[in-house]
């Protein structure tokens, strides 16, 4: 099953986490971000990864995302 362009802008999204720290968030600015970009938030957050639709910290089930997109993006690019 290939991934959708939703699943795609939701990982792009999640990249922007940092994952060795649960003390620092991203924020979505909706004036400035891009559609795709609002949207994937808004996603996240109704999926219970992100602790706002705007962005904000990881939720656990954020960072376990985070840490597996980034083995995956690993993996990937080697």
């Amino acid at each position: 099953m290939p991934l959708s362009s939703d699943h795609i802008h939701e990982l792009n999204l999640l990249t922007q986490f940092e994952s060795s720290s649960g003390q620092a968030g991203i924020k979505v600015h909706r004036g400035d971000a891009a559609p795709e970009t609002v949207q994937a938030a808004e996603r996240l957050f109704a999926k219970g990864l992100i602790s706002q639709d705007d962005g904000g910290y990881l939720t656990p089930l954020g960072s376990e995302a985070v840490e597996l997109t980034q083995k995956l993006q690993s993996i990937l690019t080697t």
